[in-house]
């Protein structure tokens, strides 16, 4: 009988165990869900302050701030044509607290020509996507040019005498000067800034005087009157710009270099706090106030989630290194 009694006691102790961890396996993820975020959230910027980069992070994070309840703070770690910022991303905890402002330069691009220290797949897990821009084709007041066909013909008849400008070596401002002189046979000498700013600075002062920019900054350096803004980087025109031509109408056929925006934390990040940011991102990009600054910068809105995201990823990173080894441009 005793033996029977203790057995039976074991029995009940096993019953309430499970039922427990039963109801705690339930209630655990609803609760990280419900608490997350419970302190402010890092979105690292790869670019200095002041870039396109940097404006639309600071609207978006404005905008997830209010939604999420928690103050998202932007961290500028520029460097490395973004690997510094996306490394520091991808060796962070995944707790949802620590995500990336990445672009396609940052993300497939710089990791698709050079050697970098993480797996720009692997190491990261896709949050949403906020948009896709073009760039814009600016050049110094001073040069003798009105349009793609008049530079082809100033760069051809002084090869290797004109400089290059971009926002950093292998960046998506850096690869659209190399497309373009590959597909105008011509040639210009390289020089890469860190963030697009000091380009600018030097784009106007006439230290260099070719330059693919995001569309944003050629839009307002251009309406200042201190640059020339002469084509778009897209297949079709941009509705910020409807005046302004794309590279590939002016006679460079099938010129097209498009970057994206979008957020991502470091790898295996749990899906519910995943889900949460990416419902907010959503929300923020259906905000009226937060279309208009996009529209007004060149960047179509596309809201997407972290599997579509993750899509767009592997597929760029997949059409860059394609590139890289066909046109064997390789970082300087």
């Amino acid at each position: 009988m005793t033996i029977f009694a203790f057995n039976t006691s074991i029995f009940r102790l096993s019953r309430f165990v499970i039922s427990l961890l039963v109801i705690l396996g339930f209630h655990f993820p609803l609760l990280a869900q419900t608490n997350f975020p419970s302190k402010p959230i890092r979105l690292v910027v790869p670019f200095p302050p002041g870039g396109s980069a940097d404006i639309l992070a600071r609207v978006m994070a404005q905008k997830l701030s209010d939604t999420l309840e928690q103050p998202a703070l932007v961290d500028n770690k520029a460097g490395a044509s973004g690997a510094i910022a996306a490394d520091f991303v991808a060796k962070s905890s995944p707790d949802g607290y620590t995500l990336i402002f990445a672009t396609a330069s940052t993300q497939v691009i710089n990791p698709a020509f050079s050697k970098v220290p993480f797996d720009p797949v692997q190491d990261f897990t896709p949050v949403g996507m906020i948009g896709t821009s073009p760039l814009g084709l600016v050049i110094n007041s001073e040069v003798p040019a009105s349009g793609v066909q008049d530079l082809v013909v100033w760069l051809r008849a002084n090869p290797g005498k004109v400089n290059l400008a971009s926002f950093g070596n292998m960046t998506v401002s850096h690869l659209a000067g190399e497309l373009f002189m590959l597909n105008t046979n011509t040639r210009m000498l390289h020089i890469p800034y860190k963030g697009a700013p000091a380009a600018m600075t030097d784009l106007v002062a006439g230290r260099v005087s070719v330059y693919f920019d995001a569309l944003t900054n050629a839009i307002q350096t251009s309406k200042a009157g201190r640059a020339k803004l002469i084509a778009v980087t897209s297949l079709q025109r941009n509705v910020s710009v409807p005046n302004i031509p794309t590279v590939a109408e002016q006679g460079v056929s099938g010129f097209e270099v498009i970057t994206w925006y979008g957020i991502l934390g470091p790898a295996k990040m749990p899906q519910d706090i995943v889900t949460k940011l990416n419902a907010a991102i959503n929300k923020s990009l259906a905000d009226n106030e937060v279309r208009e600054k996009l529209v007004f910068m060149g960047v179509d809105s596309v809201p997407a989630g972290p599997d579509a995201f993750g899509s767009v990823v592997r597929r760029d990173l997949a059409k860059w290194t394609k590139l890289s080894q066909e046109a064997k441009i390789k970082a300087e």
